[in-house]
């Protein structure tokens, strides 16, 4: 069986630093940038490779920043 492994990118200008995809990640992949983008609010950065691609993140996301990437490996 292929093992899925997912990737995330993220519009850090558009995020509002809202926090809803840190609690919907299931494998603690996003965390809260200590830097701030453009608009001054504070982003959210992926901080390790564990994302298995569930797009739990972009679907709560209200901005509609995080693109979602699967793949079988």
């Amino acid at each position: 069986m292929a093992k899925v492994v997912g990737d995330i990118i993220i519009d850090i200008e558009r995020c509002k630093g809202c926090e809803v995809c840190n609690a919907a990640c299931p494998n603690d992949v996003l965390e809260m940038s200590q830097e701030v983008n453009g608009k001054g609010y504070h982003y959210v950065i992926k901080v390790n490779a564990d994302c298995i691609g569930c797009s739990n993140c972009a679907v709560v996301c209200p901005d509609a920043v995080i693109t979602v990437y699967r793949a079988k490996v």
